[in-house]
């Protein structure tokens, strides 16, 4: 390990055998999950401390102990041994006891500056034989039950992932933003293996073990290494290299709120212990986003207090603006949508509570944020330029069995934004939406998103959102038209009656809703006696609002027919299959099984409709490119998730957009 020496001395082979565990445990942690610099992050957070590795590693172990005593002289085969030492070159910094450490210490840190040529020639010095001899002595003053450890640290502490900066050479860390393509700087161990100091040979110490490499495996960020997909160059897009863009990318990324893991450990017995405590986590997942350097992000599951102590304080450090809404009720976690003020400012903010007291339908938790944000362009452009961009984030409930709450959150968000992505003209501007939908791709949910219309009426809850298959049960909740009661305001086509019916200025009507109330009253199927039929209509009245032909004609769609829709026109970013590997994409392995929830839809223009779904090419806002996702079988070799390297219980979601700059495209 860089900077590190480990010298085994004799003690019983079980406690041999347990240290060799722990650092390759410990090795794993600092090599493996070496990372991208990562901007300021205030705070030390406590290491924690590795306790056993998985199968596979303790067999490699065994493995490497073998090949290791059987390379030795017969003269020198392990004896009993008594103790291991661990200790790190005095001109190190001990950072076995940080799990992840204010980078701006670190950067003025000279210990951190060291090359990798400086390691080399002091590894190669301390295992001269004027040293070899000084740490036996050392370890000969030593009490016979004492273990020897870091000083200040717990025996063999977790290593937390570090940057590529301090494993590739230990060059000085640089904490600026970096603004690589990502396919450059992917999400893994980026730095070339020829940058790395080599292996020095074994140099065995007099009464002790030598110390061999660990076995070499397919590390983890090979495993979980996720490509960038350049779309610009797509049949149906309509990138020039003329057209100038504004060009931003948007994270959504559900981060697994601490107290929702210690509510559930259930769920998560097939990780370490130690890679679920939030001061691993948290580190991993800034690093992460940092890493990707979005512009917007979303984040769904953020803890109240983790937000305000820590995240916001982190992100307005990186740039950004940050906007909160915790869930209402008990719920210590919500939703937060964040944005870099160099790039965009903010137009209006609208929090949507999804609970409606009194209503069935609505009585859960649920929030969502909904911003509409200018787009900042360089000096000397006019910021009208290009458009605003709508974006919302939610999180939708969970519970696969209540569908027909799901369908109703998602209407009220879809009305939110059909209020703040309105233009005066009666168009919309460009919307992206983010969030964990908990809901599949396909499914009744998923299709009335991204085709703008479902027939819900009679279909079984549980089916709405597709995650589970209840179709065996006796007894099921169906959904009955209307989904909702009309005081809540919004109409099947989901938009607010205030907004989808104007009052016309000195013409009293009564609403549609209000009318239809007497459908089966005794007084609507009377004829008034007052009533005089005319048999002929004069040629000069003017003819009826039916007979005349509008221009932009909808679909007249009674209250109570079970149909509702949307007009904005939202296609996901994701294909939701990998044809390289003949898989479907997943976005988190609940219980060992893969599935898609997560998703980011954006405004596109409907060129045609194939058997019920809507063929989009891209409008004002353009896709350029987006992170490619992973398929089940990939994640299981990687122990699920969440794992050493993924510090969540989703994969993050990334897409590069473009928002066409009119006043440059025209002259």
């Amino acid at each position: 390990m860089i900077g590190t020496v480990l010298c085994y001395v004799l003690l019983p082979a079980a406690r041999l055998l347990q240290a060799l565990r722990d650092a390759f445990f410990t090795y794993r942690k600092n090599v493996l999950l070496a990372k991208s610099p990562s901007t300021q992050i205030e705070g030390v957070f406590a290491a924690s401390r590795g306790r056993s590795v998985p199968e596979e590693q303790e067999a490699l172990l065994q493995q490497w102990l073998e090949e290791g005593v059987g390379n030795l002289p017969a003269s020198e085969s392990v004896p009993a041994v008594r103790r291991v030492s661990v200790s790190l070159t005095s001109d190190w910094l001990e950072g076995s006891e940080l799990l992840m450490t204010s980078l701006s210490d670190l950067n003025t840190s000279p210990e951190v500056t060291r090359c990798a040529d400086q390691q080399h020639s002091e590894l190669n010095a301390l295992a001269s034989s004027e040293l070899q001899d000084h740490a036996v002595a050392e370890l000969a003053r030593l009490p016979s039950e004492e273990t020897v450890t870091v000083a200040g640290s717990a025996p063999w502490a977790a290593v937390v992932p570090q940057t590529d900066h301090q494993t590739a050479g230990c060059a000085g860390i640089n904490v600026e933003v970096l603004n690589d393509d990502p396919a450059v700087l992917a999400w893994s161990l980026a730095c070339d293996a020829e940058t790395v100091p080599p292996v020095l040979p074994a140099q065995p110490i007099q009464d002790a073990v030598p110390f061999y490499p660990v076995p070499t495996e397919v590390p983890y960020h090979e495993i979980l290494w996720r490509d960038w997909e350049d779309l610009s160059v797509q049949p149906l897009k309509q990138v020039s290299k003329n057209t100038p863009l504004f060009e931003f990318r948007v994270m959504s990324y559900n981060i697994l709120a601490q107290d929702l893991v210690e509510q559930g450990l259930d769920l998560y017995v097939h990780c370490h212990p130690d890679i679920l405590n939030w001061s691993y986590r948290l580190p991993n997942l800034l690093q992460e986003i940092q890493h990707w350097d979005p512009d917007v992000l979303c984040l769904q599951e953020v803890q109240e207090n983790h937000y305000w102590e820590q995240l916001e304080p982190t992100f307005k450090e990186m740039g950004f603006a940050c906007f909160y809404k915790r869930r209402t009720g008990t719920k210590t976690d919500g939703c937060a949508v964040c944005y870099k003020h160099s790039r965009f400012q903010l137009i209006s903010l609208s929090p949507i509570e999804y609970f409606r007291p009194g209503l069935d339908v609505l009585n859960r938790d649920n929030v969502g944020l909904v911003l509409l944000l200018q787009p900042v362009l360089p000096e000397g452009l006019d910021l009208k330029a290009v458009s605003p961009l709508c974006v919302a984030n939610t999180h939708v409930l969970f519970n696969p069995r209540r569908g027909d709450i799901k369908l109703a959150q998602v209407a009220l968000l879809l009305a939110e934004i059909d209020k703040i992505a309105r233009t005066t003209e009666g168009s919309y501007y460009p919307v992206i939406l983010c969030g964990d939908l908990n809901s599949v791709p396909d499914s009744p949910l998923y299709k009335f998103i991204r085709n703008g219309e479902l027939s819900y009426h009679g279909m079984p809850a549980w089916k709405v959102s597709g995650q589970e298959d209840f179709s065996q049960q006796l007894y099921s909740r169906k959904l009955l038209a209307p989904l909702w009661p009309s005081s809540l305001g919004v109409t099947d086509k989901c938009q607010y009656v205030t907004l989808s019916q104007p009052k016309k200025p000195g013409r009293r009507e009564y609403s549609r809703d209000f009318l239809l109330q007497f459908r089966f009253c005794d007084v609507a199927c009377e004829r008034p006696p007052q009533l005089v039929l005319l048999e002929d209509r004069p040629a000069d009245w003017p003819k009826p609002a039916a007979m005349v032909k509008d221009p932009d004609p909808q679909p007249f769609v009674p209250r109570c027919s079970g149909v509702i829709q949307h007009g904005l026109n939202l296609t996901s970013v994701y294909s939701h299959f990998l044809p390289q590997r003949g898989r479907p994409e997943v976005t988190t392995m609940p219980m060992g099984l893969g599935a898609t929830v997560d998703y980011i839809f954006y405004s596109a223009e409907p060129v045609e409709s194939k058997a019920g779904r809507r063929l989009y090419k891209d409008g004002a806002l353009k896709l350029l490119g987006r992170l490619s996702l992973l398929s089940e079988d990939v994640l299981l070799m990687a122990n699920g998730l969440p794992n050493p390297f993924c510090s969540s219980d989703h994969l993050c979601l990334l897409a590069s957009f473009g928002l066409e700059i009119s006043s440059l495209r025209e002259s």
